[in-house]
């Protein structure tokens, strides 16, 4: 499998708003981490999300379900 393939079928996060206004962002990977990109859900919106060669990270505010191929976990109080 090439480079492109393996980002293509790279780990990916489904969530799933529990209130309105929760907000996702990605975080670069490299040196120095920075956002790149965010999104606001509104109570019972999904986004599916994945991890690729530019996110390394997802930074979760407010009350939201997250599915993983490792489980499933509450964000938020």
């Amino acid at each position: 499998m090439n480079d492109k393939n393996q980002v293509i079928g790279a780990d990916f996060v489904a969530i799933k708003a529990l209130e309105n206004g929760v907000t996702i962002i990605g975080l670069t990977r490299g040196k120095d981490t920075k956002f790149h990109h965010s999104e606001k859900l509104d109570k019972g919106e999904v986004m599916i999300a994945q991890f690729t060669e530019h996110t390394s990270a997802i930074k979760i505010r407010g009350r939201a379900v997250i599915l993983t191929k490792n489980g499933r976990l509450e964000a938020g109080e």
